[in-house]
């Protein structure tokens, strides 16, 4: 299963599987949880070590500007050994499908399925 791109994102084509490959990667090595709120909305719940906060947002920042319909909202706490970040990620109604992809995929990558 792959992520789904949407019409709507401008990121190059040639940029895209190294952008899928990022979230492939934080999904394996950070996602402890993926929670469906509501319609259009998900809650990830991530742990790591101390960097983990900056990493997200950096990724989240980067995809809001080539596909703007997303929303990420990121918090983050200290651990004991590094960092605890949540990331409540929205959509409009018309790309609740693009957010089911990306969650579907975080929990397979997350429990250990390929990438």
């Amino acid at each position: 299963m792959s992520i789904e791109v949407p019409a709507a994102c401008t990121l190059p084509t040639a940029e895209r599987p190294l952008r899928v490959a990022e979230f492939e990667d934080l999904f394996a090595t950070a996602v402890r949880e993926v929670e469906p709120v509501g319609a259009g909305h998900v809650r990830v719940r991530l742990a790591g070590p101390v960097g983990l906060e900056e990493r997200v947002r950096d990724l989240t920042a980067r995809e809001t500007r080539c596909c703007s319909f997303f929303t990420f909202t990121v918090s983050a706490q200290p651990t004991a050994d590094g960092e605890s970040v949540t990331v409540d990620v929205r959509v409009p109604a018309p790309y609740a499908g693009v957010l089911a992809s990306l969650a579907e995929r975080a929990r397979t990558v997350s429990a250990g399925g390929a990438p």
